[in-house]
């Protein structure tokens, strides 16, 4: 495999001035030039709303496109316990640097430092920019913003919405787009999915795009395209993502000539609701925020059948507390599920399939009056309740870990600009921020960072630093990439088999869960291309969709997200099978320490793993050398 190193383009400096000397020195498009300019944005979650509003409160013609209705239902509203941010409002001793190192940490130290820093760095204007539009953050007593404790974290730094931050948040950046495109300056487009990118002269100039209501391609120019797409949890069929949410816009760039980076860098989050059948089409989330107060426990006596309320305190193992005492419930969510695997595992597991843990609020109840518990957590415990029909202020919830995030993405460099020049990559579609792992927050906290605070200069540097000839969907690359785009399409419908587009994603889905979950191996990850590439061999022979693709078809809309996904899991096991380590949310079986930690491979794995597509051959593999010069590659301990 090659190992072309891969150039991030992060300014020189000090750490903490390398922001601000690289907006200094950006070029910059003049006022009266901003509406020469036409911007694509694809995506209306947080990353997206915010930089079409952005772009085009500046003066830009922005062009936004969703899959969607509307924005509103962009799936940012699912990340619902907070946002972190560097204020220190409690003075419990946050900085900058704090949220800075707790990230790098949080990752297993295969973050880029500079972007990290710079998030923690605007993460305080993110919080002045959605209290400016009304969001309303929870407040203490006498109406200061209150803060919350999350993951991987000693201080208490995360600003929350009750439990739909995520929705909060996504309406603020909702209303400052539509304020945009009342004003004329943002377009939207919905009900559209972007189904391949217009490259000209190897410069990112535009898309291809089917409308899902009517079944017609259009193509849209564009000086520069920002893709907002999120991440590809569903390559595992049962995760906590919007069934919508899929790989499709990311890869599609990627077979253009956008580096892939890190994919085997998956979130399993620890607080969610058990697979309770194989009728199940996805899974839900219980908030991290709940391990604030909850307590994670399971039974010491593997064959106790007592009802959770009758076990007293000492025939409880509160695990997490018992191993990881210095962050106790508080541990960052890669290290909670694997102890909640190890604890099923050996036998501990609660409920029928003994494949659940308990999250008891008993102690937070007592101490603060079910009054307080409710104000802080009501919405969560009325959904836990409505799903399992169990009373959670009454018995424990039962969690398991499930598929939430996906760290790796499109490679992008400081200005969150991909391989392709003239790509933007924003939010969870990038790979750029989190390393190994997310800290709990941390979602939101990307997004709008991205959207608000660092693509409206880094897209402007772009437009003002380039020769960018005009070009219009005229251009005979349009057309070249509309057919190819129908092409695809045309080959699904004509196929006509047996079997459904579900029953393909369900079975990659158990084949990912299985050999690329929570533990790997080499054994595993190698039977997991075989089976991958068979199952998209009899894809492609056996698939039937029904329907056809003039009019609304969500078969075919799954089709060609699945067909992406079998294409996308084999790139994933590949680059899981090449990171002999374990770090973050990547476990390798063989890596581990005598007390079943991480254990990772600092002299030949500190770098970023970005995947070329090869036409017609195997994926290249090309690395970009990650350099800490601010903090010290430790051995992450939370005990």
């Amino acid at each position: 495999m090659s190992q072309m190193e891969l150039h991030s383009d992060v300014p020189g400096g000090p750490l903490s001035e390398k922001w601000e000397k690289h907006r200094n020195e950006m070029k910059l498009v003049s006022p009266n030039n901003k509406r020469r300019f036409d911007i694509i944005v694809v995506g209306t979650g947080l990353a997206g709303a915010a930089a079409a509003a952005s772009l085009g409160e500046l003066g830009y013609n922005v062009k936004a496109f969703c899959y969607q209705d509307s924005p509103r239902r962009a799936h940012s509203i699912a990340a619902q316990g907070g946002i972190n941010a560097a204020k220190n409002y409690p003075n419990d001793g946050d900085s900058v640097h704090r949220l800075f190192y707790d990230t790098i940490k949080g990752g297993d130290f295969r973050a880029r430092e500079a972007n990290v820093y710079r998030l923690a760095e605007v993460s305080g204007s993110i919080i002045d920019q959605c209290v400016a539009q009304g969001v309303p953050f929870a407040r203490e007593y006498g109406g200061l913003l209150a803060n919350r404790t999350f993951g991987g974290a000693q201080v208490s730094r995360t600003f929350y919405c009750r439990g739909q931050t995520g929705q909060q948040l996504l309406l603020g950046a909702y209303s400052s787009l539509m304020r945009q495109v009342s004003a004329g300056k943002v377009k939207m487009y919905p009900r559209r999915e972007m189904l391949d990118l217009v490259t000209v002269d190897g410069m990112a100039r535009g898309i291809v795009c089917r409308n899902l209501k009517t079944g017609e391609f259009e193509t849209h120019a564009a000086h520069a395209v920002l893709v907002c797409t999120g991440g590809y949890g569903n390559a595992f069929y049962l995760s906590t993502n919007a069934k919508g949410c899929n790989v499709t816009a990311a890869w599609r760039c990627h077979k253009r000539g956008a580096f892939f980076a890190n994919p085997c860098f998956t979130q399993i989050h620890p607080t969610c609701i058990p697979v309770k059948g194989d009728y199940q089409s996805k899974l839900t989330l219980m908030s991290e925020s709940l391990r604030n107060d909850g307590r994670v426990w399971v039974p010491k006596d593997p064959n106790d059948s007592r009802a959770p309320q009758d076990i007293p305190e000492e025939d409880r193992d509160y695990y997490l507390e018992r191993r990881y005492p210095a962050f106790g419930n508080m541990v960052p969510r890669d290290v909670a599920s694997r102890a909640a695997k190890e604890r099923c595992d050996e036998g501990y597991g609660i409920g029928e399939t003994g494949m659940a843990v308990y999250l008891d609020f008993r102690r937070a109840i007592q101490e603060q009056g079910e009054d307080a518990i409710r104000s802080k957590y009501g919405n969560l415990f009325h959904m836990y309740q409505k799903i399992t029909d169990e009373n959670p202020y009454k018995t424990p919830m039962r969690i398991y870990p499930a598929v939430h995030y996906t760290m790796g993405g499109l490679w992008v460099d400081y200005n969150l600009e991909s391989t392709i020049p003239g790509l933007f990559v924003l939010g969870e579609a990038n790979f750029s921020d989190h390393g190994a792992n997310r800290l709990g927050a941390s979602a939101l906290m990307q997004g709008l960072a991205d959207g608000y605070f660092i693509a409206p200069y880094t897209v402007g540097h772009h437009l003002a630093g380039r020769t960018i000839k005009p070009v219009t969907t005229a251009h005979p690359r349009f057309e070249e990439t509309k057919n190819e785009a129908k092409d695809r399409v045309d080959k699904l419908l004509r196929i006509n088999g047996t079997r459904t587009v579900q029953s393909f994603h369900r079975e990659l889905g158990q084949i990912m869960w299985d050999y690329c979950g929570m533990a790997r191996n080499a054994q595993g990850l190698n039977q997991a291309i075989d089976k991958i590439r068979l199952i998209r061999e009899q894809f492609w022979k056996q698939i039937r969709i029904p329907g056809s693709g003039e009019s609304f078809n969500q078969q075919l809309e799954m089709a060609g997200r699945v067909a992406d996904f079998l294409e996308f899991a084999e790139v994933f096991a590949q680059d899981a099978l090449t990171r002999e380590e374990s770090c973050g949310g990547h476990f390798r079986e063989e890596h581990q320490t005598s007390e079943g930690e991480a254990e990772r491979d600092d002299e030949n794995f500190t770098h970023v793993a970005a995947w070329e597509h090869v036409p017609n051959g195997e994926a290249k593999r090309h690395v970009e050398p990650l350099e800490f010069e601010n903090v010290e590659l430790t051995t992450r301990s939370y005990k």
